[in-house]
């Protein structure tokens, strides 16, 4: 039995056979999982750290597309000859002085409209007409009453003058006795009716008169003419179209006095000293930037904008402006001295901060700011102004914004957000 069992528990020998872990005699023998444990503590640190290296790389290449870096901006902009003489530079707008949005004294369908957008009228120049068959009726009607009531007021003068005849007569034969003064006295008081008969039909007469007037004037006021001279600044209603009339305003054209165009600035409260009533202005229109026009500071506001504490201040054209129009945006420089003929037709040169402009590559650029992010825009330098400024001979317009201080890191469509600081 112990035969048996000897040869049992040697079938469940494993056989190793020329295992290569197992230690050949003669070795040392090796500790058990060392090699399997180092690699598979190496490999994973391999790996991590490689995509930290690819993390850190991308990060640095894509920080500034992501992230919104802080950076301060400046303006290009349009220095003129004058420059040196300006005491204070203020914004606003092109303002007509004299203006009329011209309607209808009555409600009614226009039958004829004589005027065109841009059209030049004077004071009195008719405008417009509104439909006037029935007022036309009304005028003959009226006339016709005035009519009747001269024919009544001839035939009480005529009775008037019978009775009247009679009266002398009667008063003969009642002097000489003939007859008693009962006759006499009907015929003096017939007379008297008489008179005031044609009292009576003389004021019928001049009301019937009087209607013909009023009719006169409403058919008068159908015809609607300017009230000032200028230009028409709006497109015209058109014929068949209803205006005047409670809750039915509607406006037969608008009229600008283009002589009393004048620019309103805002002025800084505080530097409102520097603002010499009838000194001179340089006027520069945004829609015009290479032009300049004379002007001069001719009327102050009379109260103070106290959520913007500036004061209104009215500049006028010194010379007719030409293809000036109301509302166009502008800038008046407030000067010391007026500005000279030679100095008037000098070109502004567009210039911007010397620190803005970088090189990058061969190019220099700005750096302009649209929507938050940067645009690498290449520039061409001229000479400096001022110092701490330079001239752009060619780049982008003035009024545009630009990095004031570019750094390396400034890159072509980064995200920025604008700061002070």
């Amino acid at each position: 039995m112990s035969d048996q069992l000897s040869s049992d528990l040697a079938s469940l020998r494993i056989d190793r056979g020329d295992d290569p872990s197992r230690p050949s005699r003669g070795s040392s023998p090796r500790t058990p999982g060392s090699g399997s444990s180092l690699t598979r503590v190496v490999v994973p640190l391999a790996v991590v750290l490689a995509i930290a290296g690819a993390g850190w790389f991308g990060w640095t290449k894509l920080e500034g597309q992501i992230l919104k870096q802080e950076v301060k901006t400046t303006e290009i902009a349009l220095i003129s000859p004058s420059q040196a003489e300006v005491q204070i530079t203020a914004a606003g707008y092109v303002i007509p002085q004299r203006t009329s949005k011209v309607g209808s004294k009555l409600p009614g369908r226009l039958s004829k409209v004589l005027v065109s957008e841009g059209d030049t009228v004077k004071e009195g120049d008719v405008l417009a007409q509104l439909e006037d068959a029935d007022q036309k009726s009304q005028i003959v009607a009226a006339s016709s009453r005035v009519g009747v009531a001269s024919a009544r007021v001839s035939t009480a003068r005529a009775n008037l003058a019978e009775v009247t005849q009679q009266v002398e007569r009667e008063k003969s034969l009642v002097a000489s006795g003939a007859v008693g003064r009962a006759n006499l006295d009907n015929l003096v008081a017939r007379e008297s009716a008489l008179r005031e008969a044609v009292k009576a039909s003389e004021a019928e007469a001049h009301a019937a008169q009087a209607d013909v007037g009023t009719f006169g004037v409403g058919l008068k006021d159908r015809i609607i003419v300017a009230p000032i001279g200028g230009r028409i600044v709006t497109k015209p209603a058109t014929v068949g179209e209803f205006v005047g009339g409670i809750g039915n305003i509607g406006l037969v054209a608008e009229i600008v006095d283009f002589k009393s165009l004048m620019v309103e600035t805002d002025v800084p409260e505080t530097r409102l000293h520097l603002v010499k009533l009838g000194g001179p202005c340089e006027i520069v229109l945004d829609a015009y930037p290479n032009k300049r026009y004379r002007g001069v500071a001719t009327e102050l506001g009379q109260r103070v904008n106290r959520a913007k504490a500036t004061v209104v201040v009215k500049v006028k054209f010194a010379d007719d402006p030409e293809n000036v129009l109301p509302e166009m945006s502008a800038r008046v420089s407030f000067l010391s001295k007026p500005i000279t003929d030679a100095a008037l037709k000098e070109a502004p040169k567009r210039v911007v901060a010397a620190e803005a402009i970088v090189d990058r590559g061969a190019e220099k650029v700005v750096f302009v700011v649209d929507s938050g992010k940067l645009h690498a825009v290449p520039v061409k330098v001229g000479g400096p102004v001022g110092g701490s400024a330079v001239e752009l001979l060619d780049g982008p317009a003035a009024g545009v914004k630009v990095v004031a201080k570019p750094t390396s890191e400034t890159t072509d469509g980064q995200r920025i957000k604008e700061t002070d600081k």
